[in-house]
Protein backbone atom coordinates (compact mmCIF):
# COMPACT_ATOMS: atom_id res chain seq x y z
CA UNK A 1 0.00 0.00 0.00
CA UNK A 2 1.44 3.38 -1.05
CA UNK A 3 1.28 5.74 1.94
CA UNK A 4 2.44 9.32 1.61
CA UNK A 5 4.55 10.12 4.67
CA UNK A 6 5.43 13.82 5.05
CA UNK A 7 8.87 15.39 4.85
CA UNK A 8 9.62 14.21 8.38
CA UNK A 9 8.61 10.65 7.56
CA UNK A 10 5.32 10.91 9.49
CA UNK A 11 1.62 10.48 8.81
CA UNK A 12 -1.19 11.75 11.08
CA UNK A 13 -3.27 8.97 12.62
CA UNK A 14 -6.76 9.81 13.83
CA UNK A 15 -7.72 7.18 16.41
CA UNK A 16 -11.46 6.50 16.59
CA UNK A 17 -13.53 4.16 18.74
CA UNK A 18 -14.70 1.34 16.46
CA UNK A 19 -18.15 1.12 18.05
CA UNK A 20 -19.11 4.60 19.22
CA UNK A 21 -17.14 6.39 16.47
CA UNK A 22 -15.88 8.87 19.05
CA UNK A 23 -12.56 10.45 18.08
CA UNK A 24 -10.12 9.42 20.80
CA UNK A 25 -6.84 11.08 19.88
CA UNK A 26 -4.61 12.39 17.12
CA UNK A 27 -1.13 10.90 16.96
CA UNK A 28 1.56 10.30 14.36
CA UNK A 29 3.10 7.20 12.86
CA UNK A 30 6.28 6.70 10.92
CA UNK A 31 6.95 3.73 8.69
CA UNK A 32 8.29 1.62 11.55
CA UNK A 33 5.43 2.30 13.98
CA UNK A 34 2.91 1.74 11.21
CA UNK A 35 4.52 -1.61 10.47
CA UNK A 36 4.48 -2.58 14.15
CA UNK A 37 0.80 -1.62 14.35
CA UNK A 38 0.01 -3.96 11.47
CA UNK A 39 2.20 -6.71 12.91
CA UNK A 40 0.86 -6.62 16.48
CA UNK A 41 -2.73 -5.52 15.88
CA UNK A 42 -2.31 -2.74 18.46
CA UNK A 43 -1.48 0.94 18.00
CA UNK A 44 2.12 2.08 17.87
CA UNK A 45 3.00 5.72 17.31
CA UNK A 46 6.00 7.99 16.89
CA UNK A 47 6.54 10.65 19.54
CA UNK A 48 7.66 13.90 17.92
CA UNK A 49 8.75 15.36 21.27
CA UNK A 50 10.76 12.32 22.41
CA UNK A 51 11.64 11.26 18.87
CA UNK A 52 10.98 7.62 19.57
CA UNK A 53 8.41 4.88 19.02
CA UNK A 54 5.81 4.23 21.69
CA UNK A 55 3.31 1.44 22.12
CA UNK A 56 -0.01 2.81 23.36
CA UNK A 57 -0.74 1.26 26.76
CA UNK A 58 2.69 -0.30 27.24
CA UNK A 59 2.93 1.21 30.74
CA UNK A 60 -0.69 2.14 31.54
CA UNK A 61 -2.33 -1.01 30.19
CA UNK A 62 -4.70 1.14 28.13
CA UNK A 63 -3.93 -0.59 24.86
CA UNK A 64 -5.89 -0.12 21.65
CA UNK A 65 -6.79 -3.19 19.61
CA UNK A 66 -6.96 -2.27 15.94
CA UNK A 67 -10.20 -3.16 14.16
CA UNK A 68 -9.56 -1.35 10.88
CA UNK A 69 -7.24 1.20 9.30
CA UNK A 70 -8.57 3.56 6.63
CA UNK A 71 -6.48 5.67 4.28
CA UNK A 72 -7.72 9.02 3.05
CA UNK A 73 -8.04 9.91 -0.65
CA UNK A 74 -4.66 11.68 -0.77
CA UNK A 75 -2.99 8.83 1.14
CA UNK A 76 -1.43 11.29 3.58
CA UNK A 77 -3.62 10.62 6.65
CA UNK A 78 -5.15 7.54 8.25
CA UNK A 79 -8.05 6.73 10.54
CA UNK A 80 -7.43 3.89 12.99
CA UNK A 81 -10.58 2.27 14.33
CA UNK A 82 -9.85 0.61 17.67
CA UNK A 83 -11.29 -1.23 20.63
CA UNK A 84 -9.71 0.62 23.58
CA UNK A 85 -8.85 -1.22 26.79
CA UNK A 86 -9.00 2.02 28.76
CA UNK A 87 -8.82 5.80 28.50
CA UNK A 88 -7.09 7.19 25.42
CA UNK A 89 -5.83 10.38 27.04
CA UNK A 90 -2.90 10.54 29.44
CA UNK A 91 -5.15 12.67 31.68
CA UNK A 92 -7.39 9.66 32.24
CA UNK A 93 -10.30 10.74 30.03
CA UNK A 94 -11.89 8.53 27.38
CA UNK A 95 -10.86 10.94 24.64
CA UNK A 96 -8.26 13.66 24.26
CA UNK A 97 -11.05 15.80 22.81
CA UNK A 98 -13.12 16.57 25.91
CA UNK A 99 -13.16 20.38 25.91
CA UNK A 100 -15.83 21.97 23.73
CA UNK A 101 -14.94 25.45 22.45
CA UNK A 102 -17.93 25.98 20.16
CA UNK A 103 -21.39 24.47 19.89
CA UNK A 104 -23.58 25.50 17.00
CA UNK A 105 -27.33 25.34 16.83
CA UNK A 106 -28.32 21.74 16.19
CA UNK A 107 -30.51 20.96 13.22
CA UNK A 108 -33.63 18.90 13.73
CA UNK A 109 -32.22 15.95 11.83
CA UNK A 110 -28.71 16.10 13.29
CA UNK A 111 -27.77 12.78 14.93
CA UNK A 112 -27.07 12.79 18.66
CA UNK A 113 -23.64 11.99 20.08
CA UNK A 114 -23.93 8.21 20.10
CA UNK A 115 -20.64 7.90 21.98
CA UNK A 116 -22.69 8.14 25.19
CA UNK A 117 -23.85 4.56 24.57
CA UNK A 118 -20.27 3.32 24.65
CA UNK A 119 -19.58 5.32 27.80
CA UNK A 120 -22.72 3.98 29.45
CA UNK A 121 -21.79 0.42 28.52
CA UNK A 122 -18.41 0.93 30.19
CA UNK A 123 -20.01 2.31 33.35
CA UNK A 124 -22.34 -0.69 33.51
CA UNK A 125 -19.42 -3.07 33.00
CA UNK A 126 -17.50 -1.37 35.83
CA UNK A 127 -20.55 -1.53 38.09
CA UNK A 128 -20.87 -5.26 37.54
CA UNK A 129 -17.21 -5.79 38.41
CA UNK A 130 -16.87 -3.39 41.33
CA UNK A 131 -20.42 -3.61 42.75
CA UNK A 132 -20.36 -0.20 44.54
CA UNK A 133 -22.77 -0.17 47.48
CA UNK A 134 -25.95 1.81 46.91
CA UNK A 135 -25.69 1.93 43.12
CA UNK A 136 -28.88 0.99 41.25
CA UNK A 137 -26.89 -1.00 38.68
CA UNK A 138 -25.32 -3.01 41.48
CA UNK A 139 -28.81 -3.75 42.78
CA UNK A 140 -29.90 -5.06 39.39
CA UNK A 141 -26.91 -7.38 39.03
CA UNK A 142 -27.32 -8.69 42.56
CA UNK A 143 -31.03 -9.44 41.97
CA UNK A 144 -30.15 -11.33 38.79
CA UNK A 145 -31.51 -11.86 35.31
CA UNK A 146 -35.18 -12.23 36.30
CA UNK A 147 -35.22 -8.76 37.87
CA UNK A 148 -33.40 -7.27 34.89
CA UNK A 149 -35.83 -8.90 32.45
CA UNK A 150 -38.76 -7.57 34.47
CA UNK A 151 -37.37 -4.04 34.28
CA UNK A 152 -36.79 -4.32 30.52
CA UNK A 153 -40.41 -5.40 30.13
CA UNK A 154 -41.70 -2.60 32.34
CA UNK A 155 -39.71 0.06 30.52
CA UNK A 156 -40.83 -1.29 27.14
CA UNK A 157 -44.42 -0.99 28.32
CA UNK A 158 -43.80 2.60 29.47
CA UNK A 159 -42.39 3.42 26.02
CA UNK A 160 -45.51 2.00 24.38
CA UNK A 161 -47.81 4.01 26.68
CA UNK A 162 -45.90 7.25 26.09
CA UNK A 163 -46.00 6.72 22.33
CA UNK A 164 -49.71 5.87 22.42
CA UNK A 165 -50.35 9.10 24.34
CA UNK A 166 -48.27 11.11 21.86
CA UNK A 167 -46.23 12.40 24.79
CA UNK A 168 -42.81 13.16 23.32
CA UNK A 169 -41.30 14.35 26.60
CA UNK A 170 -42.34 11.17 28.40
CA UNK A 171 -41.31 9.05 25.43
CA UNK A 172 -37.84 10.59 25.53
CA UNK A 173 -37.30 9.68 29.17
CA UNK A 174 -38.85 6.24 28.96
CA UNK A 175 -36.78 5.40 25.88
CA UNK A 176 -33.63 6.36 27.79
CA UNK A 177 -34.67 4.07 30.65
CA UNK A 178 -35.30 1.23 28.20
CA UNK A 179 -31.90 1.63 26.55
CA UNK A 180 -30.17 1.65 29.93
CA UNK A 181 -31.88 -1.53 31.12
CA UNK A 182 -31.25 -3.20 27.77
CA UNK A 183 -27.52 -2.48 28.14
CA UNK A 184 -27.62 -3.97 31.65
CA UNK A 185 -29.28 -7.09 30.23
CA UNK A 186 -26.69 -7.39 27.45
CA UNK A 187 -23.93 -7.13 30.04
CA UNK A 188 -25.57 -9.80 32.22
CA UNK A 189 -25.68 -12.04 29.15
CA UNK A 190 -22.03 -11.20 28.30
CA UNK A 191 -23.10 -9.87 24.90
CA UNK A 192 -21.24 -6.71 23.80
CA UNK A 193 -23.42 -3.94 22.43
CA UNK A 194 -21.03 -3.84 19.49
CA UNK A 195 -22.28 -7.25 18.39
CA UNK A 196 -25.79 -5.83 18.16
CA UNK A 197 -24.50 -2.91 16.10
CA UNK A 198 -22.77 -5.33 13.75
CA UNK A 199 -26.09 -7.07 13.09
CA UNK A 200 -27.66 -3.71 12.21
CA UNK A 201 -24.72 -2.87 10.00
CA UNK A 202 -25.01 -6.16 8.11
CA UNK A 203 -28.73 -5.61 7.63
CA UNK A 204 -28.08 -2.13 6.29
CA UNK A 205 -25.57 -3.48 3.77
CA UNK A 206 -28.08 -5.96 2.31
CA UNK A 207 -29.80 -4.80 -0.89
CA UNK A 208 -33.40 -3.74 -0.45
CA UNK A 209 -35.96 -6.37 -1.41
CA UNK A 210 -39.65 -6.04 -2.16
Amino acid sequence: MNIEFDGNGLIPAIVQHAETKEVLTLAYMNEESYGKSLETGETWFYSRSRQELWHKGATSGNTQKIVEIKLDCDRDAIVVLVQPAGPACHKGTESCFEESVYTGEALGDTPADYSILGKLEKVIRDRETERPEGAYTTYLFEKGVDKILKKVGEEASEVIIAAKNRDKEELKWESADLLYHLLVLLREQDLPFGDVLKVLEKRHEKPATE
